[in-house]
């Protein structure tokens, strides 16, 4: 597939919920509609949340649970053959990965990390949540912010990007920081409004409604701060053409004009272009748009696909597990494995038994540590498997907060060893 692939398509969600629960059908948003069975599906899905409810009394069950947003988004996508590859969560802030099953023995490296922004950094009300990776040879940081809110307030949400950039750190050495990747998205709520206090909400309301957008897209923070070089320079951002998408009323299309309708959520991105002598990286934004229809929140999603430039010749070298005819209930099981060309076990490195449609990397019914030979045999005690069905094995890299995933076996039946 490598060597035939030029090309991936990422699709954007940026959502502020507003500490609702999911209620609104999905399809729509993720642009999986019944009318759309002819698209091409993107190969991975970035959704970035803010405001997910996050009590106090549920954050050590948070660390151990899906909330109810990600499962609502994993539940649509599995139907699609999406694989949920890693969830980070900072309090009310989330950003999930996912990625069409064929594409995920070519995921490398993936880390997560946020950085805490408000109260100083004390407190993660507000701040930064990423998921960075290598995927067919190219690196790839998405960022999912939640800045300082109010008008009044812009000196605060240029040090909090700064702040962000500054703190924000991965472990791989070419890309420890968010703009050494090939490609940087950075999505998310970053509340910045419009200029001058003569703008009333009342004015924006009835321009908006004359759809003359420019004047007050002219007044936009944002595009402010980029043209001055004081915070998102580095970044590049698509026309906007559709209305500000914040602040409505709850279950209305109208404007709570309490507050100055803005354009506070975003999607913004930057592409290294001439990393390598062989292929100049490119990225094609296809839409960017606000989807109106969605109304339990006082914040309308805004979502973006972009199709980015891959690197086709690079090889990604993984494991490659021997057929399994079937494992048998209550009994010791094994499987064969080979690590091709330069990949190379660690420590940390396990195989995991899932089930055979497993929409999640965490759902792993038991799994193994590896040994440390190029050539294994790897055994599951008599506990591992304990009902009928298909399953499958995964080997997943684990090089300390990186992991990869180097190779899923073909699908195999388990059963009760006939009498």
């Amino acid at each position: 597939m490598a060597g035939k692939l030029e090309h991936l398509r990422i699709y954007f969600v940026t959502w502020n919920v507003a500490t609702k629960y999911p209620e609104e059908d999905l399809h729509q948003l993720l642009d999986l509609g019944q009318n759309n069975t002819s698209r091409k599906l993107p190969d991975l899905y970035y959704v970035g949340l803010q405001e997910v409810k996050a009590q106090p009394q549920n954050m050590v069950l948070d660390m151990f649970f899906e909330d109810p947003w990600t499962k609502s988004f994993r539940e649509v996508l599995k139907k699609y053959d999406y694989v949920k590859i890693r969830t980070q969560r900072l309090q009310g802030l989330v950003l999930n990965l996912f990625c069409l099953r064929k594409h995920i023995t070519h995921l490398r490296l993936i880390e997560a990390q946020y950085t805490r922004t408000g109260f100083g950094g004390m407190w993660g009300n507000k701040g930064a949540v990423s998921i960075r990776l290598n995927i067919y040879g190219v690196s790839m940081c998405v960022v999912n912010t939640h800045l300082t809110p109010h008008d009044h307030l812009l000196a605060d949400r240029i040090t909090d990007y700064n702040t962000i950039l500054t703190n924000h750190s991965f472990s791989n050495s070419d890309t420890s920081k968010i703009l050494f990747h090939d490609y940087v998205f950075w999505i998310g709520d970053l509340n910045f409004r419009l200029n001058g206090a003569d703008l009333t909400a009342t004015d924006i309301d009835l321009l908006v409604k004359k759809k003359q957008l420019k004047p007050l897209l002219a007044r936009d923070q944002l595009k402010a701060v980029m043209e001055t070089g004081e915070a998102f320079a580095e970044l590049h951002e698509n026309s906007i053409t559709f209305p500000p998408t914040y602040k409505y009323e709850f279950s209305s299309q109208d404007f709570d004009l309490k507050r100055r309708p803005s354009w506070t959520d975003r999607i913004l991105y930057k592409v290294n272009a001439d990393v390598y002598n062989d292929v100049k990286l490119s990225a094609t934004q296809h839409n960017y748009k606000s989807h109106f229809s969605y109304v339990q929140s006082d914040h309308k999603p805004v979502t973006g696909e972009f199709d980015i430039i891959i690197r086709p010749t690079v090889e990604d070298h993984g494991v490659e597990f021997q057929p399994v005819t079937a494992w048998f209930i209550d009994e010791e099981n094994s499987v064969s494995y080979k690590l091709l060309g330069d990949a190379r076990p660690a420590s940390g490195d396990w195989v995991g038994l899932f089930h055979n449609e497993f929409s999640s990397l965490d759902e792993y019914i038991v799994y193994e540590y590896v040994g440390q030979a190029l050539t294994e045999r790897i055994y599951f005690n008599d506990t591992a498997l304990r009902s009928p069905g298909m399953y499958r094995l995964v080997y997943v890299a684990q090089r300390g907060n990186n992991i990869g995933i180097l190779g899923v076996s073909p699908a195999f039946p388990g059963h009760h060893r006939p009498a």
